[in-house]
């Protein structure tokens, strides 16, 4: 489209016939699904050889060694793949290729990715042909220059998922422009005061842009926009929701904010929403606080918003009617799949939803108003209606219903009970519900209740339930429940044993049900691990404030593959029984975070000879890290240790030898012994970070020897104290690629070059939060080509989040 080739007919828009090109692709074979993306498409390996035979050198895919091949005569259409650092040097010899249609950024795994300021000052503006310009997934684009009016043929323009803050008064200019994405650009707030001027624009993506709080005026003259997919409301003149009206082209998804600057069922009429056939997805949103009371005006402001009846998806956010307009779950509205009504604080009573035969997914939060869900909720009181209610539905979330103290089954036995394909069920914060909720559930496989105490009721029927939670609930809700199907079973705030638990579900003393793989207790006092019980069906155990825990026998676990063990105060050991020292081989993963009270790991060692990620955090009382590691771990590739202050040493023998990661954080005494962590035996380890702490007193780092000399990734952070960093520690560091300095506030750039001049092969260098290092921008004056030239061997370098060249 942005290259012009498609026309649009009486009939089909140009995004249609478009469409119907692809589709007749793909038919063809050009192209095929791709079998792990359903919304992509690939190509295959001979499609796409005879493509670029065909294309020949008009188009060109960009690569670091491959840019003597460019055709600047020739080529028209220019693609890369982003990288983490795209410096000017990748794209030079796009300089004099001033005919470029295309320039095209594709998106890679990579999450943050920088870009050379150089590009949008000197590159861009010469490029004055382009049609089609992609920017999106840089990090530190913060603004475009006002030079972008020099495109003057742009079409498709997409700087969408950038740190982009503002957008030039000059970009309304580019009259032929199309196509804008801004999608995920969280730091941008305004938009461009003369919006109205880009009368060909068909496409205006917004979606996640928190801070952009208010429209440019007189949005109602893109006359051929065809996707906004937000708009906030305003009283201001040229601003209001009537604007949406002009706007017949609408389709896909519309988010309206701010609809409290509506004052009447003629204002929000203007809007036209009925008429707008083709859009799909709708959200309506009140600010919060805006009515402190009930709003009859809302409610008229909500009947005149009424959508098409094409709409599939209808989200409403702090509304403050007392009650809902009909046309709010009428059944003619048969394409609706998905309703989310949130923070509706002084409704009583909910719509009919029930009748809406296409609907999959519900989600009902922040209710007060709301007491009793009846026979109003699965169909209207006004009309007769044969269809089962909620006969679609596979989704179904109550949350945060601070005054719902009952829910009534559907109907009797004769007629049948509602939610026969309901899959999944969450009742959450729902602190007066006592019960009767639906009876008979044959598909549900999901069930969470979660800070319900007064449910009184036992669970439905559920043949088919896999994962189970029940949070803060009452005991009674333990009756007959189907855990001798379940494979996941989480809960919490249950003040009983083991034992009690057991009997509360009518299981057999003895043990768990074979079934069960997945096994996390929350907030249970008195729940411990009798010994007792067989434990051998588990695969995952993770416990969360089980403060009746003084120890774990580790041989009860003998299958446990992930372990987690949180805020157990009383916690004081993990123990093996002698005979059983080796039967921890299912063992994978280990985490012990924040238990005061641990002091010891089993005598002799952990044998788990599988075991590949350790990670233990803020256990205070811990002396000593498990012994024989070196031996006992050989599988252990990640170990993390944090704000454990009475660790001074790691064990003799040192850590194991294929270790990969490791990080160290905030342990003073282990830092200052540092010299006998004996690292350069570790030949696998790749990725070290250290960060220190506040009252760390390291002036010098890292000493001669401290450092392996595999090492490809360094992360320093929170050195208070240190001023040199030492040649000869860093000497052999010849595999090192990426240094990450933070937080050392005595650290002079001076020192910093006398470290880092053996670092031969460091691509990426990055400081923040070092004034000393940052003060006055040394490296933009004078002495700052000194600086450039001394690190001009470093291709890479961010200090503050800015690339430096």
């Amino acid at each position: 489209m942005a290259e012009g080739l498609l026309h649009k007919t009486e009939n089909q828009t140009m995004e249609e016939i478009g469409d119907d090109c692809f589709v007749t692709l793909v038919s063809r074979s050009l192209f095929q699904k791709s079998s792990e993306d359903e919304f992509s498409f690939v190509m295959h390996d001979l499609i796409n050889d005879l493509a670029k035979f065909v294309s020949g050198e008009f188009t060109f895919r960009l690569e670091v060694d491959s840019r003597s091949h460019l055709n600047v005569n020739k080529t028209r259409h220019v693609s890369y793949v982003i990288t983490e650092f795209d410096k000017f040097q990748k794209f030079e010899a796009l300089q004099e290729a001033t005919q470029l249609r295309t320039f095209l950024a594709l998106e890679s795994s990579i999450i943050f990715c920088y870009m050379s300021k150089t590009l949008l000052r000197d590159l861009l503006p010469m490029l004055s042909c382009l049609r089609v310009l992609s920017l999106s997934n840089y990090e530190n684009m913060h603004e475009l220059p006002e030079s972008i009016e020099k495109i003057t043929q742009l079409r498709y323009l997409d700087i969408s998922h950038t740190g982009i803050r503002r957008l030039p008064n000059s970009l309304c200019k580019l009259y032929n422009l199309q196509t804008l994405k801004l999608s995920r650009c969280e730091e941008l707030e305004t938009l461009p005061r003369d919006m109205q001027k880009l009368v060909n624009l068909r496409h205006l993506d917004l979606t996640k842009t928190p801070w952009i709080m208010e429209m440019p005026i007189h949005m109602g003259k893109l006359k051929c926009l065809q996707t906004l997919t937000k708009f906030v409301v305003s009283k201001h003149a040229g601003c209001s929701i009537r604007e949406l009206g002009e706007l017949a082209n609408l389709r896909g998804a519309l988010s309206i904010l701010d609809l409290e600057n509506v004052e009447s069922f003629k204002d929000a009429e203007g809007a036209c929403l009925r008429n707008k056939m083709d859009l799909k997805e709708l959200a309506l949103n009140w600010k919060a606080g805006s009515n402190t009371e009930i709003s009859e005006s809302q409610r008229d402001v909500l009947n005149g918003l009424q959508p098409h009846r094409n709409l599939k998806s209808l989200t409403i956010i702090y509304y403050m009617g007392g009650s809902f307009p009909n046309w709010v779950g009428d059944n003619s509205f048969s394409y609706v799949t998905s309703i989310h009504l949130e923070n509706c604080k002084y409704c009583c009573s909910l719509p009919a939803l029930g009748q809406l035969p296409s609907l999959q997914n519900l989600s009902i939060v922040g209710f007060d108003g709301i007491v009793a869900v009846g026979e109003e909720f699965y169909r209207s009181t006004t009309g007769s209606s044969s269809i089962k209610p909620f006969g679609a539905l596979k989704f179904l979330k109550f949350e945060q219903m601070l005054n719902w103290k009952k829910w009534s089954s559907f109907g009797d036995e004769n007629e049948g009970g509602a939610f026969h394909c309901l899959e999944e069920l969450y009742i959450r914060r729902c602190s007066k519900l006592t019960g009767d909720s639906p009876i008979d559930l044959p598909s549900l496989g999901i069930l969470e209740i979660t800070d319900c105490p007064k449910i009184l009721a036992s669970l439905p029927r559920a043949p088919a339930i896999c994962q189970l939670k029940l949070i803060n609930c009452g005991e009674d809700i333990l009756r007959e429940l189907p855990i001798d199907v379940t494979k996941e079973l989480r809960i919490g705030g249950f003040d009983m044993d083991m034992g009690d638990f057991l009997s509360h579900m009518s299981l057999p003393v003895g043990g768990l049900p074979s079934t069960l793989k997945t096994l996390e207790i929350y907030n249970c006092k008195m729940l411990g691990l009798p010994i007792n019980l067989d434990y051998s069906c588990l695969e995952v155990l993770k416990l969360f404030s089980c403060d009746s825990l003084r120890s774990i026998p580790m041989d009860l676990l003998p299958n446990v593959k992930n372990l987690k063990i949180e805020r157990c105060r009383n916690l004081e050991s993990l123990t093996v029984a002698e005979q059983h020292q080796h039967d921890l081989v299912a063992l994978s993963s280990l985490i012990i975070k924040k238990c005061p009270n641990f002091v010891s790991f089993p005598r002799g060692g952990l044998h788990a000879t599988n075991l590949g990620k350790l990670k233990i955090e803020k256990c205070k009382s811990l002396r000593s890290l498990p012994d024989k590691m070196n031996m006992l771990l050989p599988s252990l590739t990640r170990f993390w240790i944090k704000k454990c202050r009475n660790i001074e040493t790691f064990p003799e023998g040192g850590l194991p030898s294929n270790l990969n990661e490791l990080k160290i954080k905030y342990c003073q005494k282990l830092i200052e012994n540092r010299m006998g962590w004996s690292l350069q035996n570790l030949a696998s380890l790749r990725y070290l970070t250290i960060m220190g702490g506040s009252k760390l007193d390291v002036v010098t780092f890292p000493e001669k020897g401290l450092l392996p000399t595999n090492l490809i990734d360094l992360e320093i952070y929170e050195f208070p104290n240190l001023k040199l960093f030492d040649k000869n520690g860093f000497e052999n560091l010849t595999s090192l690629k990426y240094l990450y300095i933070g937080k050392c506030p005595k650290l002079e750039y001076c020192m910093l070059e006398e470290g880092l001049q053996h670092l031969t092969s460091l691509s990426f260098l990055q400081i923040c939060e070092c004034p000393l290092l940052t003060k006055r921008r040394w490296w933009e004056r004078r002495k700052g080509k000194k600086w450039r030239r001394k690190f001009a061997h470093i291709p890479f370098k961010i200090v503050d989040d800015e690339l430096i060249e």
